[in-house]
């Protein structure tokens, strides 16, 4: 046996070390190691409750407005208040932008490009691959970034700035849209709109939404073979990544964007079949994180974040959350499954969901979102209250529980004698990046590595990049 460390990752938000254990050519073990301690939760212990809206978006500036969502949701919670219509409306819109963003500037610029590795040469489809993809020279870029710089102009709109707006609070936005402003910004959703069925699926975002099998989606990339969803069906067929990186474990989502009568992907779990999420279940175990180790796993509420570096059992700064003492996965696929749409659950029946499902998930995320936005948008009514304000209480507890691109986000609060006496936050990739817990039960992405092949001489495996990059993590969120 023979043990291989992948790492530092580029195209990756953050810190990251694979470390294998390699046997026959393929992966026997893997670790997985989150490699910096950034130790926000500690910062915000002591501090005025409205000053988690200041601190927490400075977690990371890919997903800042979804840790804005969470802490607000979080406050919302502890005071007792909902925001009106326009307000849930705008706060639907604002992440929906940026986790919109995030899923087309992975598969753009963070995913795409390991197609046009030299390894793959030999494929019929790689001198495609490396035209439109290739770092640097690929055409993609060049027509993604613009239309990118166009979408974010919604959140100028919508928020003022970003990262790090303030505009999310409790009781709603603080930056009402004028008239004018909704019919840019539905100028601004139509632009996107036009990016996407242009380039991305040379097809509506409505007939891609609308594909409900396996099946059809083969028989949908075969007719569009030229767009870039197109090109990655094609490379993906050819390696056979529908079976690569599939880690074996239920689903799970906090459920996405307000409605009147609920969120609109629904929360819940899939392990085979549909359950009910309770989040009552979720505790942390930090065996394997260099963390003091407390009695037991403990709740989010109950959690701790007190490091020890010197830690022997040890290998990450990233913690085990568990569901029920279980391993889950979150993430557009995991969304979609729960949520209920057929091709995303035709194809976890199918292959129990390994790269090929993760890619695919994002981009019917895509086409499903910005039809969504616009009906969000034509709603928005000018002139009435987008925000309602709060009190605080002195002494309380709360939860903000939301979906980011990457998957199930949420942030723990405690409230005493008026001030934060303690803030948790678990981040999507913490979730799927976690560490062995006290039972040696490894993570989503550790159990998703084993059996890879690995060849000999290899020192970073196209394998695992696919896999790893298909998670799309976000170190920095993971350790705070």
């Amino acid at each position: 046996m023979r043990r291989l460390i992948v790492g530092p990752f580029n195209r990756v938000e953050g810190d990251l070390e694979v470390i294998l254990d390699v046997a026959d050519g393929r992966v026997r073990e893997a670790h997985v190691r989150s490699s910096l301690y950034r130790g926000f939760e500690q910062i915000l212990q002591g501090k005025a409750p409205l000053d988690a809206l200041v601190f927490v978006p400075r977690i990371c500036g890919i997903c800042s407005v979804s840790q804005s969502a969470a802490a607000s949701q979080a406050l919302a919670g502890a005071m007792g208040i909902k925001p009106p219509e326009n307000g849930r409306l705008a706060a639907n819109l604002i992440q929906s932008v940026e986790n919109l963003a995030d899923h087309v500037t992975h598969f753009y610029l963070f995913f795409m490009p390991d197609f046009a590795r030299d390894c793959y040469q030999s494929q019929p489809w790689w001198h495609a691959a490396s035209t439109r993809f290739k770092a640097v020279t690929g055409t993609a870029a060049g027509e993604f970034l613009p239309a990118r710089a166009g979408l974010m102009r919604a959140m100028g709109l919508l928020a003022g700035k970003w990262p790090h707006t303030l505009t999310l609070q409790p009781g709603g936005s603080t930056h009402p849209l004028s008239a004018s402003e909704r019919l840019r910004l539905l100028r601004v959703l139509r632009e996107f709109r036009q990016f996407l069925e242009r380039s991305t699926f040379g097809d509506t975002l409505e007939a891609v939404a609308a594909i409900a099998s396996a099946a059809e989606l083969a028989a949908w990339a075969e007719r569009h073979a030229a767009s870039d969803f197109g090109l990655f069906l094609r490379a993906s067929q050819a390696l056979e990544l529908r079976a690569l990186g599939h880690a074996g474990v239920a689903f799970m989502s906090y459920g996405a964007y307000e409605l009147e009568a609920g969120r609109w992907w629904p929360a819940g779990v899939w392990a085979g079949g549909p359950a009910l999420l309770d989040p009552a279940q979720i505790v942390e175990d930090v065996s394997h994180a260099w963390y003091a180790d407390a009695e037991a796993p403990l709740e989010p509420r109950r959690g701790s974040t007190l490091p020890l570096a010197d830690k022997a059992a040890a290998y990450t700064w990233c913690k085990a959350p568990r569901l029920g003492g279980e391993v889950v996965e979150t993430g557009a696929l995991a969304r979609q499954v729960v949520a209920g749409h057929p091709l995303a659950r035709d194809l976890v029946a199918r292959d129990g969901g390994g790269v090929e499902a993760r890619v695919v998930a994002r981009l019917l995320e895509v086409a499903r979102l910005v039809p969504a936005m616009e009906a969000w948008a034509e709603a928005l009514r000018p002139g009435i209250a987008f925000s309602f304000e709060g009190e605080l209480p002195a002494e309380a507890e709360s939860a903000g529980l939301v979906e980011a691109a990457r998957g199930s986000l949420g942030h723990w609060l405690s409230i005493r004698r008026g001030r934060i006496h303690n803030y948790q936050i678990i981040a999507p990739t913490t979730w799927n990046f976690s560490p062995r817990d006290a039972a040696g039960r490894p993570g989503a992405l550790e159990r998703a590595l084993v059996g890879v092949p690995v060849g000999e001489g290899e020192k970073a495996p196209a394998a695992v990049q696919h896999i790893v990059r298909s998670f799309d993590p976000c170190m920095v969120c993971t350790v705070h």
